[in-house]
């Protein structure tokens, strides 16, 4: 039987905005909404000004400025959020060593053994809610649970600033009515395909006969049913334990959907030396190209082929994902472009074996060194050059503070 655990979920309180308007003063007490650096792209998130006029994360810009028309626009400013996530994450270590960096604004903690260095789960939660205002000038709503699904759950039902603690005795009483879209780990899809077999509720999902759920579902029918009864054993995983990563990727959305082929193949030589630079800076290579395309419509696929030695240098990585798009019949307009490897193998930093390869690589390690420095496309190849609009560089929810996820590095 395993030892009852306290579990933390700390949510950052609209991060990316918060960030802005602590760091910009003037956008205090406004209505602001953080996008990607070009102006069309969907709302990431929005200040709780904004929100009171019904401005929400995905919307478009369009439908968000006919809400709120006083809406302050602000481009991500990625580095900055990524600084600020490693200042937060190194006051939570304070409290454990058990942290697990869930996304660049959210984490869970286990202090199951830290009760009685700093107290009850109560005061630690205040304690981390009192740094990370004092210090940061943030606020965070926090979860208290004995499990990590619950935690989540508890961390989104007082926002903003909130603390809300679920006791095992209230987890029925909690589930019992609460829809099962809210649990995390239940997506849209899912929730449909429930609703389709009269279940709305966690309580009707927990209480569903598990035969039935399997039918549908197969062996995740039996996590649905746990998850509606609020049962989760999994670990909180600190970034030294957590599994190697196993793909490394970039995409863009542009400001304007692409229609010729040589606007096509010149965002992808962009994509490609990303990807390039953030594998060849952790020594990866990946044998695996996966080209992903999102038309005007929003209809998005990604095709993939193996190449017969793994790829790092950025050329390679733009050829083989060259060779994939000239396989697709391109139907519409393309609005979002991106480049991924994968089947990833370390060791790729040393000299191949014949000269030409190796003057390519040492010229790419010595713009990767220059970029490093000054930053993203100091040195660039010289059909590059005319590419002033570098699309919108979101920060994905697998980032990480450090390694191959954290694109914010240099």
């Amino acid at each position: 039987m395993s030892l009852p655990r306290t579990i933390l979920h700390i949510d950052m309180n609209a991060f990316f905005a918060s960030v802005e308007q602590r760091h910009h003063p003037e956008l205090q007490g406004k209505p602001i909404a953080v996008i990607g650096n070009a102006s069309r792209t969907v709302i990431l998130t929005a200040s709780y000004e904004a929100r009171a006029f019904g401005v929400t994360t995905g919307q478009t810009v369009w439908e968000a400025r006919r809400l709120c028309p006083q809406l302050m626009l602000v481009p991500t400013s990625n580095r900055l959020y990524g600084a600020t996530s490693r200042q937060i994450i190194a006051i939570l270590r304070n409290y454990t060593p058990q942290v697990e960096v869930f996304s660049i604004d959210e984490a869970f903690l286990d202090i199951s053994g830290s009760l009685r260095l700093f107290g009850t789960a109560e005061q630690i939660a205040r304690l981390i809610k009192e740094r990370i205002k004092n210090e940061l000038g943030l606020s965070c709503s926090i979860g208290i649970a004995p499990n990590k699904l619950l935690a989540k759950l508890a961390s989104d039902l007082q926002k903003p600033d909130g603390l809300v603690i679920v006791r095992p005795d209230d987890v029925t009483r909690l589930l019992e009515t609460m829809p099962v879209k809210e649990l995390c780990g239940i997506g849209r899809a899912t929730a449909r395909q429930l609703a389709l077999l009269g279940i709305r509720t966690c309580g009707q999902l927990g209480g569903f006969p598990l035969n039935l759920l399997t039918r549908r579902f197969g062996v995740v029918g039996k996590r649905l049913q746990q998850m509606g009864q609020g049962v989760d054993e999994s670990p909180v995983v600190p970034e030294e334990e957590a599994a190697e990563v196993q793909s490394v990727g970039h995409s863009m959305t542009f400001c304007h959907d692409l229609e010729g082929d040589n606007e096509i193949r010149a965002k992808l030589l962009q994509l490609a030396e990303m990807v390039g630079r953030r594998a060849r800076r952790y020594g990866v290579g990946g044998q695996t190209v996966t080209l992903t395309v999102r038309y005007a419509d929003f209809t998005t696929f990604s095709r993939q082929q193996r190449q017969q030695e793994p790829l790092a240098l950025s050329n390679d990585i733009y050829h083989a994902s060259l060779r994939i798009l000239d396989d697709l019949q391109l139907e519409q307009p393309v609005r979002l472009l991106g480049i991924a490897l994968s089947a990833l193998q370390r060791g790729q930093g040393q000299l191949p074996l014949f000269p030409e390869r190796q003057s390519k690589v040492r010229m790419t390690a010595a713009m990767d060194m220059v970029n490093n420095r000054y930053g993203d496309f100091t040195v660039m190849q010289g059909s590059l050059l005319d590419q002033q609009e570098k699309g919108s560089h979101v920060i994905s929810p697998a980032w990480r503070p450090e390694g191959i996820r954290n694109v914010t590095a240099r």
